[in-house]
């Protein structure tokens, strides 16, 4: 009988802001590495969206989330479990190697770390009969500052406690039951968790909030608070994918991307990371009055089918070697889970301001109107290296 490893995924956000970290890009592993998370986002994207389950319904997701609880198990995957995980999660170059992925990640969650408004990190918990590879829990604290807990599995209500409340804690309490329940026979879970909270740069005036339509589809239309503001924005729209393309910034390091197309399925079938680098060269600032729906979603995903499609097929079953974690047991991951929790609303920063009042003639000017009252996608993404923390699409803000 194996020995079940769950791999556990979560990600809350609330909103995030705008800032000017860059990456080193003369660093060839941190610039493959980083490329590849970008095409696994949108490949895993993909797979989300042709679910017959998630076929009418919103996606949202936290590939940052994903890449770092995956790229934490390769470090104890061999063989072709090791390939897969690696090929999957877009390093196919031979160049890629375990130690620079390791060492990416350090970079990458060492600078969130040094954000006010992101928390990111692992946890590895341990039944107390089960001891791994010291080699293995060195690397994990080294280079995905892991935390690691003794616990026993055998006493499935404790122990779901303990990882609930850790989950809680680390998301401020906006995923509070993230664990169901355990199977009993279960020797290690190791969990990701990413949490944001940030500012709009410009907030949204609340009394400018006001109930609208929001069309689903061309039967369903439902009532959501339509958040309205009139100013410069970086837009663009794409003609190739018939696409605007906004950018709202946030007063630290990110920025919220807001896709409007004119047909979802055929933004989804094309949007690659080659079209972030296009918008963001090719954006001007432009005076719009936007409305955007003030809602909050949670999402929660089993992710072991769209991972087998994407070719990570052996760590679930007979052909799994996990054998970096530990010989003496052998190892198979029983399941990867992933949920999400997303608010957006009006907030803004505290801020010290001069007012000067001026008259003027009143004139009539005509400006664009850019209102998200149908689906659309939106990305979370990292100004100046495009790294995309959340993704996803909002098909109904009332779901």
């Amino acid at each position: 009988m194996h020995a079940a490893l769950g791999v556990w995924i979560l990600s809350a956000v609330v909103c995030v802001g705008r800032g000017h970290h860059h990456v080193d890009h003369t660093d060839d592993s941190l610039s493959q590495v980083t490329s590849g998370n970008k095409e696994f986002a949108f490949q895993l994207y993909r797979k989300l969206a042709a679910q017959a389950d998630n076929q009418d319904k919103n996606i949202f997701y936290s590939p940052s989330s994903v890449s770092v609880a995956l790229a934490a198990l390769s470090v104890g995957a061999r063989g072709d479990t090791h390939q897969q995980l690696f090929s999957g999660l877009g390093y196919n170059t031979p160049q890629i190697t375990q130690n620079d992925v390791n060492q990416v990640f350090s970079k990458l969650l060492k600078r969130r770390d040094n954000s006010s408004d992101i928390s990111e990190g692992t946890a590895l918990f341990l039944d107390n009969t089960f001891e791994p590879k010291p080699e293995f829990v060195k690397d994990l604290k080294e280079s995905f500052y892991t935390q690691v807990s003794n616990v026993n599995f055998k006493q499935t209500s404790e122990s779901t406690n303990t990882i609930n409340k850790y989950v809680s804690d680390k998301t401020n309490g906006m995923i509070e039951k993230f664990v169901d329940s355990l199977d009993p026979n279960t020797i290690m879970y190791l969990v990701s968790h990413i949490y944001f909270k940030g500012k709009w740069d410009i907030p949204f005036e609340t009394k400018l909030t006001k109930e609208d339509m929001f069309t689903v589809n061309e039967n369903t239309k439902v009532p959501v608070q339509m958040m309205n503001k009139e100013d410069s924005f970086d837009v663009y729209h794409d003609l190739e994918i018939n696409t605007t393309a906004l950018r709202l910034p946030f007063n630290s390091s990110y920025s919220m991307l807001l896709l409007l197309p004119e047909n979802m399925a055929e933004l989804e079938k094309a949007i690659c990371p080659q079209h972030l680098a296009k918008w963001a060269n090719w954006m001007k600032v432009r005076e719009y009055d936007i409305f955007l729906p003030k809602f909050s979603i949670k999402t929660d995903n089993s992710l072991e089918e769209v991972l087998i499609q994407m070719g990570m097929t052996h760590m679930f079953d007979g052909r799994a070697d996990l054998s970096g974690i530990s010989e003496g047991k052998k190892l198979v991951v029983s399941s990867v889970v992933h949920q999400a929790a997303l608010d957006i609303d009006e907030s803004g920063v505290t801020a010290a301001a001069s007012t000067g009042i001026g008259f003027t003639l009143m004139s009539f000017r005509n400006i664009p109107v850019l209102k998200f009252n149908r689906p659309f996608m939106l990305l979370i993404t990292e100004n100046g290296t495009d790294d995309i923390l959340f993704m996803g699409r909002i098909i109904n803000p009332n779901n």
